[in-house]
């Protein structure tokens, strides 16, 4: 076996057609993730759920920084009890094959680059299972500048990783123990977290409530689908009290009179300014195709 693979990681992620690293990993454009710091966990979470994914959001945490969104590019980890022959075989293989230093968590964070997020399954473990703590948090910070990680394990250092500012790290509780009896046997896999699944180059999402994993082909879809929601909801307050509408006509699907009603205030509204990247022509042809089907006005808008 290898950590980091390669052609694992293209075999993984197949749906991905976009600019990918050096090693493989899907690269999720910057300027998708710095949208993606700007929509809520509930309107990314939507478009996945409705497309099958149904295990990428995981809310048991512990957080060091609660108020403070993270999003960045997943970089995974997968962790066991350690058995001393299967420890010793990889351990030597990282070192003296792949020329990795330090403990299997080290390479980890040595190879994580802007805008990365660390996604560890650490089974759980918090004695003898703290994945990092001040130095590492602080190297963490130094190479992503504003991702973190994601521990399904511990952390130690609390006080000290606290005081670091532009990192964020999602966790199941704090020791004072250093790691220990574990060994690493995937770097860039598959990496269970709680509940969720997440595989390298996943857009991890970290909010209040927890975490979400993106697909990295579905990255950009989602902010988009969010951000219209978000601007359409802005359209639908401001007509709201101007007394344009009803709250029914708002709620159910628009018709191509207020839809284009819509366009004209979105192309020259202040409000609307940040949106301006988003198209309009597939709502505008489904509007239209409601409209000559003489389309109900009890259906709920999705």
């Amino acid at each position: 076996m290898k950590f980091d693979n390669p052609e694992d990681i293209v075999q993984l992620t197949p749906l991905w057609e976009g600019e990918r690293f050096p090693n493989g990993r899907p690269k999720v454009p910057a300027d998708v993730l710095r949208r993606m710091r700007k929509i809520t966990l509930e309107e990314a979470w939507g478009p996945l759920w409705n497309r099958g994914y149904a295990f990428q959001f995981e809310g048991d945490f512990k957080i060091v920084h609660p108020d403070q969104v993270m999003v960045g590019r997943a970089v995974t980890a997968v962790m066991v009890p350690q058995r001393p022959d299967l420890h010793e075989t990889l351990l030597r293989y990282g070192h003296e094959q792949e020329g990795r230093k330090g403990f299997f968590n080290q390479w980890v964070i040595d190879s994580l680059v802007e805008d990365d997020v660390a996604v560890v399954d650490m089974f759980d473990k918090v004695h003898l299972g703290t994945y990092v703590g001040g130095n590492l948090s602080t190297a963490i910070s130094t190479r992503t500048k504003r991702g973190g990680a994601v521990i399904w394990g511990g952390i130690r250092d609390n006080q000290q990783v606290s005081q670091i500012d532009n990192i964020n790290i999602y966790y199941r509780g704090s020791d004072p123990t250093a790691i220990a009896e574990v060994t690493m046997t995937g770097m860039n896999v598959p990496a269970r977290i709680g509940k969720a699944i997440c595989l390298p180059g996943d857009v991890v999402l970290g909010t209040p409530a927890g975490v979400i994993f993106i697909p990295p082909h579905l990255a950009e879809l989602t902010v988009a689908q969010a951000e219209k929601s978000q601007v359409r909801d802005v359209f639908g307050f401001v007509r709201l009290r101007e007394g344009v509408y009803s709250t029914a006509q708002i709620d159910a699907p628009w018709t191509t009179a207020l839809m284009r009603d819509f366009v004209t205030w979105f192309e020259n509204d202040p409000a609307a300014r940040d949106y301006r990247h988003l198209t309009w022509e597939h709502e505008l042809a489904e509007a239209a195709k409601r409209d000559a089907e003489g389309g109900s006005r009890h259906d709920v808008r999705l």
